[in-house]
């Protein structure tokens, strides 16, 4: 049987499966997905947050530079460093008031 192509058609392919309608094209079951940003390494990115949500990793990440900065002297810092150390202290404060409005 001869190839038959209408002008301009090229090589043309679609998959139409309509269970990837429902799975989408990494096999998740849902009706509809959430994506919050580009990750150069997708599958990465879950296996890491099946261990610890970005709120968990970014807890961590604020308490240990949290330890860091009370242990820094300070005294040589220019003011624009020292309005962003306070900056810090004052964002983690604001974060914690935030946890105990929602635990209580």
């Amino acid at each position: 049987m001869a190839n038959f192509r209408l002008p301009l058609s090229g090589n043309v392919w679609q998959d139409i499966n309509p269970l990837r309608w429902i799975t989408g094209p990494i096999g998740q079951i849902s009706l509809f997905s959430l994506n919050l940003g580009r990750s150069s390494n997708p599958e990465v990115e879950e296996a890491v947050l099946d261990v610890a949500s970005y709120g968990r990793q970014l807890g961590r990440i604020n308490d240990a530079l949290g330890a860091v900065i009370d242990n820094l002297k300070t005294a040589d810092f220019s003011n624009e460093q020292k309005a962003a150390i306070e900056d810090f202290r004052s964002l983690v404060r604001e974060i914690a008031a935030a946890k105990k409005r929602v635990t209580q």
